[in-house]
Parts: structure tokens; C-alpha cells; sequence
């Protein structure tokens, strides 16, 4: 038998080719895309100084949750991109497990964290911080004016709430599913001395998410 030239390859057959093939369609089908879930954000009258003035859909196509603690953050954005340059809502859950606990089905007040209502108001006196504290950020939309609306008032209504556990392994245990009706502004604009936006100034922000976590690699911030 004449010896193969050295550095020579026998070409793989078709059989190999085609099993080749097969493994790699069943193991992509197999994984699970980050991110999917469903929802809407929605605001007949969007005010955003020199930015929007109008109806503002966000038509999110990211769902997305990071769990610390006794606090869980939920992102619900358009697109995958880093939230400094995307459009998106932010809902910071405290005290989970109480929530999940007594809270599941229950409307829950919508506030601005203490820090924010200090930032505002120095020397104002501030009551308990809020168990859920939301904001709509509108990185892309407005990139050039760096706009971010906080709830100022409202509610959001949990069905399921993911458990926090990063391994848990219970498809109902990762579910989180909510409706929320939040009356939305920049602090920026509230009366000097306070806390008070004037209702011109104010949005009304509707909307719901329903999604599952899905436990990714750490977030890069370099390719």
C-alpha cells in the first residue's frame, strides 16, 4: 500500500459529515435563547424634556433578571445591548421572599428610593423605602439628554416572582409575571425644597412582563 503523503488528510465521508451535522442542529435546538419572555410598556403621553412628547411603545424583546440577596433586579428591554445605550424598564424588587411570601397577587406601592428622594430634597424627612422602586430609561431613544423617568407613585401586581436562587432548578420557582399601572417623571423636575413633580411634567407608564430566569455567563464590558 503507497503511504499518504505526510501533512495529508483523509477526507471525512458523508456519514460523518452528516452525523456531524446532526449533533450540532440537536445541541443549538437544545439550548435556550437568554432573554425570551413577553411583555409591553406602554405610555399614551410620554413627557421627556427635549426628548418626547407622545405615545411611546417600548415593544421589549429582552427579559432579564439578576437576583442578590434579598433584592432581585428585573430588565425589560428593546434589544440586548448594554442598558446605557438601549431603551428599557428597571424594577428593583427588596425584601423578595417576604413578597413572595404574602404579597403574590396583591397590588404593591411603586416608590423612589430614599437616596433619589435625598438627592432631591436634602434635609427632607423620608419614611420607609420602598419594597419596589421602578425606572424607565431612554438611553437610545434620548441618548444626547441621558433621560431616566422614576416611579413616583403607582403599583405593580406580581402573579409569580422568580425565587432569587441562581441554581433553582423549578420551572415555577423561576417565573416572573407582572402587571403595573405607575405614574412616571424625572425628579429633576419637582418643586425646589421637594419632592413634588408637577402633574405636566408626570407620565402614566402601563404595561406587564412575563418571563423565566435563565442563568447566563457573567456580562462582558469588552468583547
Amino acid at each position: 500500500m503507497t503511504p499518504r503523503p505526510l501533512g495529508s488528510r483523509r477526507r471525512p465521508t458523508t456519514s460523518y459529515r452528516a452525523i456531524a451535522l446532526l449533533l450540532l442542529l440537536t445541541s443549538t435546538s437544545a439550548c435556550a435563547v437568554l432573554g425570551q419572555g413577553e411583555g409591553d410598556v406602554h405610555s399614551d403621553a410620554l413627557k421627556a424634556e427635549s426628548c418626547w412628547d407622545g405615545t411611546f411603545d417600548l415593544a421589549p424583546d429582552f427579559f432579564g433578571a439578576i437576583p442578590f440577596r434579598e433584592t432581585l433586579q428585573i430588565r425589560v428591554q428593546r434589544g440586548s445591548d448594554l442598558q446605557g445605550v438601549s431603551d428599557g424598564l428597571e424594577v428593583l424588587v427588596t425584601e423578595l421572599s417576604s413578597l413572595r411570601e404574602t404579597e403574590l397577587g396583591k397590588p404593591i406601592e411603586v416608590g423612589l428610593a430614599p437616596q433619589l428622594l435625598s438627592a432631591i430634597a436634602p434635609g427632607l424627612a423620608l419614611g420607609a423605602a420602598p419594597r419596589i422602586s421602578m425606572s424607565l430609561y431612554l438611553q437610545n431613544s434620548c441618548h444626547s439628554q441621558n433621560v431616566i423617568l422614576y416611579g413616583l407613585s403607582g403599583s405593580i401586581t406580581f402573579a409569580a416572582l422568580f425565587s432569587g436562587d441562581p441554581n433553582e432548578s423549578v420551572g415555577s420557582e423561576k417565573l416572573s409575571d407582572a402587571t403595573f399601572d405607575v405614574l412616571m417623571a424625572d425628579p429633576r423636575d419637582a418643586i425646589p425644597g421637594t419632592v413634588d413633580v408637577p402633574a405636566a411634567k408626570t407620565s402614566r407608564v402601563t404595561g406587564h412582563f412575563k418571563f423565566h430566569f435563565q442563568r447566563g455567563q457573567p456580562g462582558q464590558p469588552f468583547p
